[in-house]
């Protein structure tokens, strides 16, 4: 088992022993650990102070051991020791917010997937321009609440959970909007929302195939937000507002959805296209990405997000999802990860997974 010249020399030790699955102790640290364990290697848990408890709760989803750090941004000066633990870190959407994408970035530690994308994603501006220009159907932007011609919802940048954001009636109730924190004015599509977990594996010759690899389609949920959802929204918030209660988007449980059996190519074209522009932009896309958009009563998919790495609605589908059990029994997207890790460096082929 050879490592290639051109591969950073923090991925050396993985070449000498086994991997050691490692995250941050938040959004879907449980799932990931587990699969690890499933896939017989080893997990170690970064910790924001002492361990939290209810991880003895779940022994299957409990970490075998962790890291204490005082604050998520000082993990750069335990590079060293997670090198030699042969840490390979699984980015979710809580590590790169708390961490920052910058210093996540830049962390001397082996990381699963490619680092590059989370650039992409982190910024509106090039997260847009990626999908656009990958063919992508997406709600229409406007640069000045001036523009504004229909219900609009209002978006800040990162892995917020929603914190924040707020829907507009029309380009009057924008009037007393002012924010100096980089936010976006997006079009509100009505329609039914679906957030899309796949799974995109360079190294796989098998399945729906897309570049020199395939894409695997493993979950799909819909999100509960606090004291707001779905059609009633815009009528509901003048309302709410009025009773002195503000409307947020804050998510706080996932619920899972199958969809239409007819509309599964038009999914599948949607997560091929980005993945083919993703290779051309920045090399691609490895592992876990979530396709976040709406289906039109014209059964037209609006892509509004996309994020880049596991996210929390996969926590449904720990023993598997109506997809994954597809693909192979038991399935989740913690144990895929675990699998991909596995199967590259048994190949000799860390480096295409691992950045």
């Amino acid at each position: 088992m050879g490592i290639e010249l051109s591969t950073p020399a923090r991925l050396a030790p993985l070449i000498e022993r086994p991997p050691t699955v490692a995250t941050l102790c938040s959004h879907s640290s449980l799932q990931i650990f587990h699969g690890a364990r499933v896939e017989g290697l080893a997990s170690l848990g970064i910790s924001v102070g002492p361990p939290q408890k209810f991880y003895d709760a779940f022994p299957l989803g409990r970490p075998d051991s962790f890291l204490t750090v005082p604050k998520v941004k000082e993990i750069g000066r335990h590079a060293a020791r997670l090198r030699s633990e042969g840490a390979i870190l699984v980015p979710h959407g809580s590590f790169v917010e708390y961490l920052g994408p910058e210093a996540f970035m830049e962390l001397d530690v082996p990381v699963f997937g490619n680092r590059a994308v989370i650039g992409w994603e982190s910024d509106r501006e090039k997260e847009r321009v990626w999908l656009e220009s990958a063919g992508v159907q997406m709600p229409k932007r406007f640069a000045d609440p001036s523009e504004v011609d229909g219900p609009v919802i209002v978006k800040y940048y990162g892995a917020k959970g929603g914190k924040g954001f707020f829907l507009a009636k029309n380009r009057h109730a924008l009037d007393d909007f002012h924010s100096n924190d980089p936010h976006v004015i997006q079009e509100y599509v009505l329609g039914t929302r679906y957030y899309v977990h796949f799974f995109y594996s360079p190294l796989s010759d098998r399945g729906y195939r897309v570049g020199h690899g395939s894409l695997e389609l493993l979950g799909m949920d819909r999100r509960d937000e606090a004291n707001i959802d779905e059609l009633y929204k815009l009528g509901s918030q003048e309302e709410l507002l009025r009773a002195g209660i503000r409307p947020t988007f804050v998510v706080t449980g996932n619920v899972p959805v199958v969809l239409r059996e007819s509309l599964l190519p038009k999914i599948f074209d949607v997560g091929a296209r980005i993945v083919e522009r993703s290779i051309e932009l920045f090399g691609g896309m490895v592992g876990p990405f979530c396709v976040e958009g709406i289906m039109t009563e014209e059964l037209e998919f609006k892509v509004f997000e996309i994020s880049t790495r596991i996210v929390a609605g996969t926590n449904l589908f720990i023993n598997g999802s109506s997809y994954s059990d597809l693909v192979a029994p038991q399935l989740s997207m913690g144990r895929r990860i675990a699998q991909e890790i596995k199967w590259a460096r048994s190949e000799g082929r860390l480096a295409e997974v691992v950045s």
